[in-house]
């Protein structure tokens, strides 16, 4: 690994940086704190910023040369509603929140790369430090977007990255096109006809009907869905009655779809809505059908993506590095900047918890698991990887990098 000689040398600095973010979690649009750790960083190194973009936003710029030429970078800031169940000193310190997902590591490492960046200037550009608030299910880039983070700061990319528990500390995964799945949810109650459970001819089961559609829905997978193309359908919750001998009103299903295809995507919600209104006709009952988009599948460009691998193992060797990794039906809401921009979103392995000091919770070291920690051992691999991709992409005398 050919890691930057002074990263290593205030790894220490940011990793109190990033205990002191994981000691005080918030959610989504409440990183109040956390923002104001990370302008105050940003302006003691000489960087300027701007704040509000999404709400909880930060944006930190560093202008080097006379090129028009910019980058933007981004890290995630915000925490999970969930209880941590570590005991070590950096454990969170707020009943219900915890940074279960290594946000606190992104945010970190990109802080790494600010001040290495400001202090040194080896491109010729505008590099955009993009530490964006309510990823877990906010749609925090999408508001930052909407705030003028692209028409008010024109990027000509933007990249991000996320640690990946099993991949081994040291390495990294990517891949051209779909990386991550788009995140959907479905709310759907059938309204039929309470009756006593001992004279059922005399109502219209909404309960029978429910089951009916949930098994029917699985069809869409195996029967309208291509086997090429990838997609989960999953009923998570049904919900009906309050009593043994009760025939309720009303049942509902809840759950999820995740495909790497809006078009498929499309096909699934018709088929849906299709199977759910005609079944429940056949048994004389109505339903409300909601189908709720989330993020969008996350597609990385074949250009950026080439470019990220380059610059990855011009650091790591190539065993290192997975261009080819298999994607996950995960979301990430940086699905919605990589629609406006192109870029590349890549995998960071943070290893298989063997890292964790004493005091972890005896759980797995996997994301959104109440024994999670981010690996301190990566914040001088993903500074350094964001340093030389910023330093590549403007590079100086480069009219165009890639």
């Amino acid at each position: 690994m050919k890691l930057i000689d002074p990263i290593i040398q205030f790894q220490y600095e940011i990793q109190q940086i990033r205990r002191d973010i994981h000691a005080h979690p918030e959610l989504c649009y409440e990183e109040h704190r956390t923002s104001d750790v990370v302008a105050r960083q940003l302006e003691a190194w000489g960087i300027e910023v701007v704040r509000g973009l999404g709400g909880t936003g930060v944006l930190g710029i560093i202008r080097q040369g006379q090129s028009n030429r910019a980058i933007g970078l981004r890290a995630d800031m915000d925490a999970l509603p969930m209880q941590e169940i570590n005991t070590f000193a950096h454990a969170s310190r707020h009943e219900g929140k915890m940074h279960a997902c290594g946000h606190d590591g992104h945010t970190a490492m990109l802080l790494g790369a600010a001040r290495y960046l400001a202090q040194h200037r080896d491109f010729d550009g505008t590099v955009y430090l993009i530490f964006q608030p309510a990823e877990e299910g906010g749609g925090g880039a999408r508001a930052m977007m909407d705030d003028g983070l692209f028409t008010q700061y024109p990027m000509d990319a933007v990249f991000g990255m996320h640690n990946w528990p099993g991949i081994p500390v040291g390495s990294f995964g990517v891949t051209a096109g779909p990386m991550m799945a788009s995140s959907n949810e479905f709310f759907v109650t059938v309204h039929g006809k309470g009756a006593h459970a001992a004279q059922p001819h005399k109502g219209y089961d909404p309960v029978m009907t429910a089951v009916q559609i949930a098994q029917s829905w699985q069809t869409i997978i195996s029967r309208n869905t291509s086997p090429l193309d990838s997609a989960v359908l999953s009923v998570t919750q049904i919900h009906a009655g309050s009593a043994t001998n009760v025939i309720p009103d009303d049942a509902s299903l809840v759950g999820t779809v995740r495909t790497f295809s809006t078009a498929v995507l499309d096909m699934i919600e018709e088929r849906m809505r299709s199977i759910a209104e005609h079944t429940a006709a056949a048994f004389d009952s109505t339903v409300t059908f909601e189908f709720k988009r989330n993020y969008p599948p996350l597609i990385n460009h074949a250009k950026e993506t080439d470019f990220a691998v380059d610059v990855l193992r011009s650091i790591f060797t190539d065993e290192q590095v997975d261009a080819a990794v298999e994607p996950t039906m995960g979301a990430e809401d940086f699905a919605f900047m990589l629609q406006h921009k192109p870029g590349c979103y890549v995998f960071i392995g943070n290893g298989d918890g063997d890292h964790r000091a004493a005091g972890h919770g005896l759980g797995p070291c996997n994301l959104h698991n109440p024994s999670y920690d981010f690996n301190d051992d990566l914040l001088p691999l993903g500074a350094t990887y964001w340093v030389r991709l910023a330093e590549a992409y403007l590079k100086k005398g480069s009219q165009a990098a890639i």
